[in-house]
């Protein structure tokens, strides 16, 4: 008797097949995240990389950058995958082209510091 009533309680088990489209509803939160993870995080790293590679390509004679290590130089010297830095002082360094972080401005970023004061 109890049992019965229990089952009663429980209600009616879901017909076979459920609902239209049942399959495409239980995968939808998955999906969700997907989208959700390839727009706060896949798709701007990708542009980060891209521009990081324009900008490595785009490495000049002259160029004040700045290496993966924090060293800061002057590029002498550009081959195909090596760079020659002028470190200061008649110190030159050769680098690969993968190594360099940044192209640090002329004054040395103080205009940066400024803009951050105002």
């Amino acid at each position: 008797m109890f049992f019965e009533n229990l089952a009663h309680a429980m209600g009616q088990a879901p017909a076979a097949g459920g609902q239209a489209g049942g399959p495409l509803m239980t995968f939808m939160p998955l999906i969700l995240m997907f989208v959700i993870f390839y727009f706060l995080l896949i798709r701007p790293q990708q542009k980060k990389q891209k521009e990081h590679k324009l900008m490595l390509d785009n490495l000049t004679r002259g160029d004040r950058v700045v290496t993966a290590g924090g060293l800061y130089g002057r590029v002498t010297e550009v081959k195909d995958d090596v760079l020659t830095l002028d470190l200061g002082n008649e110190v030159l360094v050769q680098v690969g082209r993968g190594f360099i972080s940044a192209i640090v401005p002329a004054d040395g970023g103080a205009s940066k510091a400024k803009d951050k004061k105002k």
